[in-house]
């Protein structure tokens, strides 16, 4: 419905307070933002059998009270989906309970497996029978099959044979592994309950603040951390020889009041957004963002432009996953469900229209139409991230490369199609730079979706020509 870049998944898990399925499900809460298709929470319960809860949804819609006294214990693991592998269906909901040799596991995955596929098809031909299409469950199997004599050392192992993104989460009873898969794709953080005697981790610092938890540390790449009543233990450490984080959890994806690998999010999309006015500066009136994502970037424009900031679009955010569409067409209704312009203040005005990216165009194009539409004399467009022309493979849901208009076309053609009197997007320097880092931003960050330079090679026909043609070209 609104051509932008879908979330990934959230996970979030507690460690040492009785009401651990309670925390989880306000750190879910918080975290909706990361998956808004299901949301699940397993708990260790008193006998030590893992139980859990799971239901397509929002976080809110799915857990009742009754739901939530069903999940008793001090310890769990909850998540948020939206599917990158495997359909949006019930069984393919996380966190995923199995029974194994090395006892009862629960599992919760942010990421993507470039060579989920291919192992699968190797369990599958030794008898392993799925039950979901996601790829987490490849996980939860080589787990299961590993020839380590116990989970520690299974889990080790099984990590050490896939390859993509993750920042998982395990639950077995009486503690919490915690992972991120050796580039460091995926954030995920360790924090300390405000009592000082438990623990838990999140995909964002921002659920930490709901439950009043207080940050650690970033659990790092390539790390497997053991949670424990007695202690945190890390039982792994096997760093790539560069780092990939996701640049885009800074452009769009992380909430604005996240940490997100060691950076504040609003402080960088300020600075992308001031760099983006040095960059493409523009005589306007106003500066208005596409709410929300673009709002920090299009106030960070406005202060190193001095170009009045103004909230000309206003968004309803209380448009669900579905809505009945009206039998008489309305011209934009998918755009204007969710988006308005105010006219009194764009009528004859010059704007500068501030999004976070440009996928296929067709929201885009929409936008613009209706502020003009609405009396604004000029719409110049400017986005905070450069070009995305090509898929993500690591947990990041984009269409075919050549369903991405910034592969297609060329920036005019593409300003004509929107019908933007202007376009500028950021350059990939001037993204970097907004982060804050001890080392080169170009070894830390993952920025295949503008380049192609995919650290880890895909595992789809598309993507082996894209890695090939790459290699060629260095």
């Amino acid at each position: 419905m609104f051509d932008k870049l879908h979330e990934e998944c959230g996970v979030f898990g507690v460690l040492g307070r009785a009401d651990a399925a309670n925390l989880v499900y306000l750190g879910l809460y918080a975290l909706q933002h990361r998956g808004q298709e299901s949301a699940g929470i397993a708990a260790v319960g008193g006998d030590g059998r893992i139980l859990s809860e799971k239901e397509m949804g929002y976080v809110a819609d799915v857990f009742t009270q009754e739901r939530l006294a069903r999940l008793p214990g001090d310890v769990a693991i909850g998540h948020v989906r939206y599917s990158t592998a495997g359909g949006s269906m019930l069984c393919n909901a996380q966190p995923i309970v199995a029974a194994t040799s090395k006892g009862q596991i629960a599992l919760a995955h942010n990421g993507n497996l470039v060579n989920g596929a291919e192992l699968r098809a190797q369990l599958e031909a030794e008898g392993a029978i799925f039950n979901s299409m996601s790829d987490t469950e490849v996980i939860v199997h080589l787990i299961a099959r590993s020839k380590e004599p116990d989970l520690e050392r299974a889990f080790i192992d099984a990590l050490s044979r896939v390859q993509g993104a993750y920042a998982v989460a395990l639950l077995a009873p009486g503690r919490i592994f915690a992972a991120r898969d050796p580039y460091g794709f995926r954030p995920l953080v360790l924090g300390r309950l405000e009592d000082g005697d438990g623990w838990t981790i999140s995909s964002e610092t921002c659920a930490f603040d709901l439950i009043g938890a207080t940050t650690e540390r970033e659990v790092r790449a390539g790390e497997i951390l053991v949670i424990e009543r007695e202690g945190i233990r890390v039982v792994r450490e096997a760093r790539a020889e560069r780092e990939a984080r996701c640049i885009f959890e800074h452009v769009y994806f992380a909430r604005p009041d996240s940490v997100v690998f060691g950076n504040n999010v609003a402080e960088v999309r300020q600075r992308i957004g001031a760099n983006l006015a040095k960059e493409h500066p523009m005589a306007a009136d106003m500066v208005v963002p596409v709410p929300d994502s673009g709002v920090f970037a299009a106030l960070g424009y406005s202060l190193e432009s001095g170009i009045p900031f103004q909230y000309g679009l206003v968004r309803n955010h209380y448009v669900g996953r579905t809505f009945i569409e009206p039998k008489q067409t309305i011209r934009n209704f998918g755009v204007k469900v969710k988006l308005n312009p105010v006219r009194e203040l764009v009528a004859g005005k010059r704007i500068v229209l501030v999004d976070d990216s440009i996928v296929r165009g067709t929201t885009s194009k929409k936008i613009v139409r209706m502020l003009k539409q609405a009396g604004a004399a000029e719409v110049h467009m400017r986005i905070s991230s450069p070009p995305t022309a090509w898929p993500c493979y690591y947990g990041i849901d984009t269409p075919q490369r050549r369903e991405l208009i910034g592969s297609t076309h060329s920036i005019e053609e593409i300003r004509e199609f929107i019908e933007a009197d202007s376009l500028g997007y950021l350059s990939e320097e001037g993204l970097l730079a907004a982060v804050k880092n001890d080392d080169d931003p170009r070894r830390l960050y993952c920025t295949a979706c503008f380049t192609g330079n995919y650290p880890v090679k895909p595992q789809t026909s598309e993507a082996v020509l894209v890695a090939s043609d790459n290699v060629a070209a260095r």
